[in-house]
């Protein structure tokens, strides 16, 4: 089997990984300015998305400008936000450099699009690839491909940890070489809920001391899981942003969440922003929680709260995950200052990050690798993989890091 990494290798972002030259696993891109896309011309007789992020299926559309346009499998939840996914990108960038595709080509997914659950083989490009529920977001999948010689197990982003919207990656199928993530290859993360503990902790201090709490968010997944989070312990949010539209989508695939249930009462428990940036400002000064897009604070709403709210000590940022660095977020947590919507501001207000991580963490990655201790490994998604590659040989596993363009022949 061939396998060549056409991004997501030694980095997080643009994931997209290309088999024996005919099947292309994920094609995303890297939310950066400007943004960056997978290498080289891919021309693939079918593709298989792993789940509905942009550095997983962003650019999925481009490949659909020509004449011959490859079939594209996917569970169907991540059908539906990769065309939400895409629908935003063309809002924001579309007709400039920063957007690889138009909106024909957009529409063109619903004439390629075939779904499939999760234990349910089917038929691509000459291989049979099934999906396993992968524990990230709703609808997220390891993909096992076997084209008859090998079986690869591409695991693309998971977590070995239940999350209230999603429950745990627990599928291990037999595999001869795994394409395994390693975003938190070197963190040992807190208890889950000692993570929500505190979160909900500062959230009730800053409320009864008068202050809004801001809290960036991912639109697909971490909205949500925030929201179920809030309705928990009974605090009423604002939600603003894409992940309103997500949220209403994911009730339609009951399957797809750990309590369909509890869902729906968290989407019912929090109100949706309907106005614009009048009314933002308004709810920014009421002492407040707020769940807002972005998640890296590149746009979105909150390019309006975290103004509204940077001057205040009283007031609370709260990041609810990974802030990738370049990102406004990342600025934030390490400088107390970060670029919002074109201008430098000194936030004032607390500022705290919380791990919400939806990616297995070291202790997730090894529990995860030790049932590959014969398969060959290799890392990718993460800024270290190179570490953690080594420190896997060190462990016995026949384990590298491909950089990407990189082309890596496995045996059965």
């Amino acid at each position: 089997m061939k396998v060549e990494f056409l991004g997501g290798a030694r980095e997080v972002g643009r994931s997209a990984v290309l088999v024996n030259d005919r099947l292309l696993l994920d094609y995303g891109m890297e939310a950066s300015n400007p943004p960056q896309f997978p290498v080289g011309r891919v021309d693939p007789d079918a593709v298989v998305v792993s789940h509905g992020h942009l550095d997983h299926a962003g650019t999925v559309p481009s490949l659909l400008s020509g004449e011959d346009r490859p079939p594209v499998h996917w569970t169907p939840p991540t059908e539906r936000l990769t065309r939400v996914l895409a629908s935003d990108t063309l809002k924001l960038h579309g007709g400039t450099y920063d957007c690889p595709f138009t909106e024909a080509e957009v529409k063109r997914l619903t004439e390629v699009s075939h779904t499939h659950g999760y234990r349910e083989p089917f038929e691509a490009a000459g291989h049979t690839v099934t999906f396993y529920d992968a524990g990230h977001i709703p609808g997220s999948a390891h993909v096992l491909v076997d084209d008859g010689e090998t079986r690869l197990l591409y695991s693309s982003d998971f977590h070995t940890t239940a999350q209230r919207i999603v429950p745990a990656s627990t599928a291990r199928p037999e595999a001869d070489a795994v394409i395994v993530e390693s975003t938190y290859a070197d963190v040992d993360r807190e208890d889950r809920a000692t993570i929500e503990e505190r979160f909900v902790d500062l959230v009730e201090r800053t409320l009864w001391e008068g202050g809004t709490v801001v809290v960036p968010a991912f639109a697909i997944g971490r909205t949500q899981e925030m929201l179920l989070v809030c309705a928990a312990h009974d605090l009423d949010p604002y939600v603003d942003g894409m992940g309103k539209r997500v949220a209403r989508i994911l009730r339609e695939y009951p399957g797809y969440v750990r309590d369909h249930d509890a869902l729906r009462g968290a989407i019912s428990n929090a109100r949706f922003v309907t106005g614009r940036d009048g009314q933002r400002r308004r709810i920014a000064a009421e002492s407040s929680v707020i769940v807002t897009t972005s998640g890296m604070l590149s746009g979105g709403p909150a390019m309006t709260y975290v103004p509204a709210v940077a001057g205040d000590p009283t007031n609370t940022i709260a990041l609810t995950g990974y802030q990738v660095e370049g990102t406004p977020g990342r600025d934030l947590v390490e400088t107390g200052s970060a670029e919002i919507d074109g201008r430098r501001i000194r936030v004032s207000a607390r500022v705290e990050q919380f791990d919400f991580s939806a990616h297995a963490d070291r202790p997730g990655l090894r529990s995860f690798l030790s049932s590959y201790r014969d398969a060959r490994v290799l890392v990718n998604h993460g800024d270290r993989t190179e570490r953690f590659a080594t420190d896997l040989r060190a462990d016995g596993y026949d384990a590298s890091a491909p950089a990407v363009g990189d082309v890596v022949e496995l045996d059965g």
